[in-house]
C-alpha cells in the first residue's frame, strides 16, 4: 500500500489496531464457548472481555514481545495476559495460531468485499445514469479499431455495466465462499476443542464453520476471491482504454474532465492527457499480478506449511486497497466525462456512408444477386470511397450493375441511421430492466 492509491476506510481493515482487535475477539468469543461448555470459568471468560473489549493495543509492546518470541499470535498473547492478569490462562485452550490468523484474515477479507461491492454500485450509478443520458447518441463502432457499423454512445457505457452487474455478483459469490471460520486445533480433528467453540466464533463473528480444516482453512477460497478482483480490474482496464482510445486527438469523441488550473504537460502547455485512464490501466495491472501467488498459495505441504503466508500478508491489503482506489476512481471519471456528439457525427460521416454497406450487401442478395456477385459489387464502390475518391451512394447509383437490382430510391433507403438503433430499447430493457 502507497498513500497515493489508498483510501482511508480500506486501509484500515488492514492496520495491525484492526487485526489485534479481530484477534481479541475470536479468542474472547472462543472463551464464550468454551466457558459455556465447561472447559473455563465463565468468571474467566467474562473478565477476559471486562478488561480488554475496549483496549487500544499496544502494537509498539507486541512488536517488541515478537521479536524476542519469533511469533506473531505468541506475541499477542502475552500482551493480552499483560491487561488481562492471571485468567489469561484461559485464552486460546486447544487452539492454534492458524485458527486465529485463518478467521481474522477471512474477516477482513469479508469486510473489505463489502467495500468493493459499494465501489462497484457507484461505478454502476454512474454507468446508468450516463448510459440514459446518451441512450440515443449515435457513434460509429468500430471492430479491429476500424469503422465498422454505427452504435450509440449509450449502448457502450450499457456494455460496460453489464460487465460491472457481472462483477458484483462475483464478488458476492466470491465474498460468501471467503466467509468461513476455523477453530479446529492444530491440525483441524478438533482433538483439544469442541467443534462447538467453531460453530459459536463463527456465528458470532459473522462467518461459516469451514466443513473441513487442515490446519489452515483451504486456500482455493481464496484463491478464488482473488481471481475475482482481478477479473474486476481487467472490467476496469477494459473501460479505461475505450476512454483513452476516445481521447485521442484525431477521435475525441469523449475525453476526461479537465479541472481548472491542471497541467497536462511540463513542456506542452496545450496538453490534455487521458491521466486517469492511463492511471487506472496500470492499477489494474497491479491487482491480476496479485492473482497468480493467490493460486499458487493453494499448494501447501500436508495438513499446513506458511509459504502463503508471506504473500497474504502482501496480497490482501494491497490487492483490495488497489482496486478501492480504482474503482472510485471509475465512477469518478465516468461521471465528469466530457461527451462530444459533434464529434461522432463527424466520425460517423468520415467514411462517405461506408459505415452502411452490410445493408446494400444484403439487400442486393435480397433483390436476387448472388452474395459473392452482392459482396463484390458493394466492394467495388466501397475501395473508392476508402482512398477519399468519392461519395458511396453517388458511386452506388453511378454502377449500372447495382442499378440492375435497385432503384436511387432503394438505394438511399440503405443509408438511414436509424435502422440500426432500432433496438436500442430492448437491449436497454435486457441490460437495466423496465426503467
Amino acid at each position: 500500500m502507497i498513500p497515493r492509491y489508498t483510501r482511508p476506510e480500506m486501509a484500515s481493515i488492514w492496520e495491525a489496531q484492526t487485526r489485534f482487535s479481530i484477534w481479541f475477539e475470536i479468542e474472547a468469543h472462543a472463551a464464550d464457548a468454551l466457558a459455556e461448555i465447561g472447559v473455563i470459568p465463565k468468571e474467566a471468560a467474562k473478565t477476559v472481555w471486562d478488561k480488554a473489549r475496549n483496549v487500544t493495543f499496544d502494537v509498539a509492546r507486541i512488536d517488541e514481545i515478537e521479536r524476542e518470541t519469533k511469533h506473531d499470535v505468541i506475541a499477542f498473547l502475552t500482551h493480552l495476559a499483560e491487561i488481562v492478569g492471571p485468567e489469561a490462562r484461559f485464552v486460546h485452550q486447544g487452539m492454534t495460531s492458524s485458527d486465529v490468523l485463518d478467521t481474522c484474515l477471512n474477516v477482513q477479507l469479508i469486510r473489505a468485499a463489502d467495500i468493493l461491492i459499494a465501489d462497484i454500485d457507484r461505478v454502476l450509478a454512474a454507468l446508468k445514469k450516463r448510459a440514459f443520458e446518451h441512450k440515443m447518441t449515435p457513434t460509429i463502432g468500430r471492430s479491429h479499431g476500424i469503422h465498422a457499423e454505427p452504435v450509440t454512445f449509450g449502448l457502450k457505457l450499457a456494455y460496460a455495466y453489464a460487465e460491472f452487474d457481472r462483477a458484483r455478483a462475483r464478488l458476492v459469490a466470491a465474498r460468501k465462499e471467503v466467509a468461513t471460520c476455523a477453530i479446529s486445533g492444530a491440525v483441524g480433528t478438533f482433538a483439544q476443542i469442541d467443534p462447538r467453540v467453531e460453530e459459536h466464533v463463527a456465528k458470532a463473528m459473522g462467518l461459516s464453520p469451514e466443513p473441513v480444516s487442515t490446519q489452515v482453512i483451504p486456500r482455493d477460497r481464496h484463491a478464488m476471491y482473488f481471481a475475482t478482483l482481478g477479473v474486476i480490474a481487467s472490467s476496469v482496464e477494459r473501460l479505461a482504454t475505450e476512454i483513452r482510445h476516445l481521447q485521442r486527438t484525431e477521435v475525441l469523441e469523449a475525453e476526461e474532465f479537465f479541472s481548472e488550473g491542471q497541467k497536462g504537460s511540463s513542456a506542452m502547455p496545450h496538453k490534455r492527457n487521458p491521466v486517469l485512464s492511463e492511471n487506472l490501466t496500470g492499477l489494474a495491472r497491479m491487482v491480476r499480478a496479485y492473482v497468480t501467488p493467490a493460486l499458487e498459495d493453494v499448494v501447501l505441504w500436508h495438513e499446513r506449511d506458511i509459504s502463503h503466508s508471506s504473500v497474504e500478508r502482501m496480497i490482501g491489503p494491497d490487492a483490495t486497497v488497489t482496486l478501492d482506489f480504482a474503482l472510485n476512481r471509475l465512477a469518478g471519471l465516468i461521471d465528469k466525462l466530457l461527451i462530444y456528439p459533434e464529434n461522432m457525427q463527424k466520425n460517423l460521416d468520415r467514411l462517405g456512408g461506408l459505415v452502411h454497406s452490410q445493408r446494400l450487401l444484403l439487400v442486393l442478395t435480397q433483390k436476387g444477386a448472388s452474395r459473392e456477385e452482392a459482396y463484390k459489387l458493394v466492394q467495388r464502390n466501397a475501395m473508392p470511397v476508402w482512398r477519399g475518391e468519392g461519395d458511396f451512394m453517388t458511386l452506388l447509383k453511378k454502377d449500372a450493375d447495382v442499378k440492375r437490382y435497385l432503384s436511387d430510391r432503394e438505394i438511399e433507403e440503405q443509408f438511414d441511421l436509424g435502422y440500426h438503433l432500432k433496438h436500442v430499447d430492448t437491449i436497454f430493457k435486457r441490460v437495466f430492466g423496465a426503467v
